[in-house]
């Protein structure tokens, strides 16, 4: 098996550049509401106040996620300056890691350098990577910290050396200082999974582990001293407990889907363009296992699959589900997924392919119908350069489907190609458009450019445009209507205008969207109008 190739070594050098650039591409995108835009905006205030260990959303308190992915933003910011770039980069090296962790952990499990390298790319060409690396929330560090401590852990069980159990203790708590206990469950029931299988408990159980125990200790005491600070022991509480067990009640928020397959067909997008040949190998795994009555089998691992199926059964009776809880997993999956498609590929299972391969070109396809359809009725050409890379690309795809090839490779390949292609479209063309849809930041770049008092500028309490906050490079005061004076401008939404019971005029006014929750109404240009809400900067009189 292990001069059986998938991917040629000349294969892997382009993919890894094709990746590269759609990568890179992402940094250049304006940030969108909400979460992307309020988390920059609230690392931006740590920035500006000098003051790293209170934390806020706009002007209240956040008692909510951990702080490393704001610490991270906020050092980044410190070097290169308050923008979207100078945020993006530590997700971005996050997930560096990530990519890195994946490769090195596959060649643990697998003993081979074609399947390690296989996951990494298919990590890569994730949808909801390749989103979180521009859309950025904390699960693109989390990503890359669990699955660096997956591996250590796994490095340290077959070696026994201190020096991994150190880091793995160290990468767990930077993962759980990204978001809380969820990294510890993950985390905790792949290597429980590993260790169910293989027997080697006391690899795992003995006096060098303490070594993992006391650096998790001293790696989550930071952020530990930083809710004490702010919060006292109602912090610590929260953290420690309360955070995770909320969110798995929908305790303090809101029930957002009660429906237990909501993670499972999330996949289908999310770890687009091999979320058909993951499920291909999740079932026949799990078959594999029973049929086998679990024995212990030389070559055969049961930490991807055991970690996919104990993780999603603990997600899916949680009440508060949200589709990026799922970004954390995904190197796993990346990991089992490579793992199927060699093993079907040794196995020389043409049916199988041939299914996967039908249904990859019905979803090429569609792209080609999407982007056409989206390059007439909303982007236009937005960046000729990168528009005709796209086509480029797509042209080559198109070429490398009419190509006679092992269809095993030319599945892989394929799909590869297209989540480049895909992506520097969506991240060249249509992001960096849709984005202008938000008046929020369409009106701090009136600001900016008029060279209005920020000074002057105020919100009404409640109010959450952050691209404006974060593009004045300001924590715009959020008010009460009745302490407005002369002479201050006021952001509001106009919906909200029979609030202000003093003079004022328009300044500016921009229509806004919430380009997070995108509809078809929206993207056709005919009913578009009818979806916007108005936002205006007035100014006050008397």
């Amino acid at each position: 098996m292990n001069k059986m190739l998938l991917i040629s070594p000349r294969q892997l050098l382009f993919l890894y550049i094709g990746f590269a650039l759609v990568y890179i591409s992402g940094l250049f995108i304006p940030l969108m509401e909400n979460d992307s835009a309020q988390h920059a905006s609230m690392a931006m205030r740590m920035v500006l106040n000098n003051d790293f260990f209170t934390i806020y959303k706009g002007e209240n308190p956040y008692l909510d996620k951990p702080h490393l992915h704001f610490w991270l933003a906020a050092i980044s910011m410190k070097i290169f300056g308050i923008n979207h770039i100078a945020y993006r980069i530590p997700a971005l090296l996050a997930l560096l890691l990530g990519v890195y962790s994946t490769k090195k952990l596959a060649y643990l499990l697998y003993k081979n350098e074609n399947t390690s390298h296989l996951a990494s790319l298919i990590f890569l060409s994730a949808q909801t990577i390749i989103l979180s690396a521009h859309d950025v929330r904390t699960d693109a560090v989390l990503t890359g910290f669990i699955i660096f401590s997956i591996w250590q852990f796994v490095k340290f069980i077959q070696s026994q050396s201190v020096t991994y159990a150190i880091l793995a203790g160290l990468g767990t708590a930077l993962a759980f200082s990204s978001k809380g206990l969820m990294a510890f469950v993950i985390i905790g029931l792949c290597i429980f999974s590993y260790l169910l299988y293989s027997k080697e408990w006391k690899k795992f159980f003995n006096l060098k582990i303490f070594f993992a125990l006391i650096f998790f200790i001293i790696g989550i005491t930071p952020v530990l001293y930083a809710y004490q600070h702010q919060f006292g022991e109602e912090g610590i509480k929260f953290i420690l407990f309360n955070q995770s067990l909320n969110r798995l009640t929908a305790n303090g928020f809101k029930e957002t889907s009660p429906d237990y397959f909501f993670f499972f067909h999330t996949l289908l997008w999310a770890f687009l363009p091999f979320s058909l040949a993951f499920y291909f190998g999740v079932f026949e795994k799990t078959a594999f296992f029973i049929k086998n009555k679990f024995k212990k089998i030389e070559g055969v691992e049961f930490l991807t699959l055991g970690g996919f199926w104990m993780v999603m059964l603990i997600f899916s009776v949680s009440k508060f589900k949200l589709p990026h809880y799922l970004n954390g997993l995904i190197a796993v999956l990346a990991i089992l997924t490579s793992a199927y498609l060699f093993d079907i590929y040794r196995r020389n299972c043409i049916k199988k392919i041939k299914i996967l391969y039908i249904i990859q070109l019905v979803v090429i396809l569609s792209a080609f119908v999407g982007t056409g359809l989206l390059t007439y009725f909303f982007t236009g050409i937005h960046n000729i350069v990168f528009y005709l890379l796209f086509c480029l690309v797509m042209m080559y795809l198109l070429v490398k489907i009419f190509t006679k090839e092992d269809l095993f490779k030319k599945y892989v390949f394929i799909s590869l190609i297209f989540s480049i292609g895909v992506n520097i479209y969506l991240n060249t063309q249509f992001y960096p458009v849709l984005t202008q849809y938000q008046g929020s930041l369409k009106m701090a770049e009136f600001v900016n450019k008029n060279k209005i008092d920020k000074e002057k500028i105020l919100m009404l309490k409640g109010y959450e445009p952050w691209a404006f906050d974060f593009y004045t490079r300001r924590n715009t005061p959020r008010v009460d209507e009745n302490t407005l004076k002369k002479g201050d401008y006021l952001v509001i939404y106009n919906e909200h205008l029979n609030l202000v019971k003093k003079n004022y005029q328009f300044i500016d006014t921009e229509n806004h969207y919430r380009i997070t929750r995108l509809s078809l109404k929206f993207l056709n240009p005919k009913t578009r109008p009818e979806q916007y809400e108005k936002i205006s900067l007035i100014q006050i009189l008397d």
